[in-house]
């Protein structure tokens, strides 16, 4: 695909991504996404951490446009940035957005 853009078929469905796997749309994002896109970062479960973090993300993005303050997502968690940002292999912004389908932050403000 042009532009920077890859497809792969995930759970029978097709799903756009950029090269740093990022969705292109947030609306592809399914659960079955997040568990492709947690193995192919050397996650192998996402525990119910994982889990609050990734639903909180998405719920906040998906209700405002834009992804969370870190004092936002700390409070919506229960979890503290430090706890989060070890969850994720690239933290907040490079592995917590990407498994729960937000854009991609070095091509978007947030």
């Amino acid at each position: 695909m042009g532009g920077g853009w890859e497809s792969r078929v995930i759970g029978g469905r097709e799903v756009v991504f950029d090269t740093e796997e990022f969705l292109r749309d947030p609306l592809q994002w399914t659960e079955e996404v997040a568990r492709d896109l947690a193995h192919r970062c050397g996650l192998t479960e996402l525990t119910d951490a994982h889990w609050k973090v990734i639903r909180f993300l998405r719920e906040y993005f998906l209700q405002n446009g834009r992804v969370p303050l870190h004092r936002q997502l700390k409070a919506g968690t229960g979890l503290s940035l430090m706890e989060i940002e070890s969850l994720f292999p690239g933290g907040i912004k490079l592995g917590a957005r990407r498994l729960a389908g937000l854009p991609n932050p070095r091509t978007c403000e947030g």
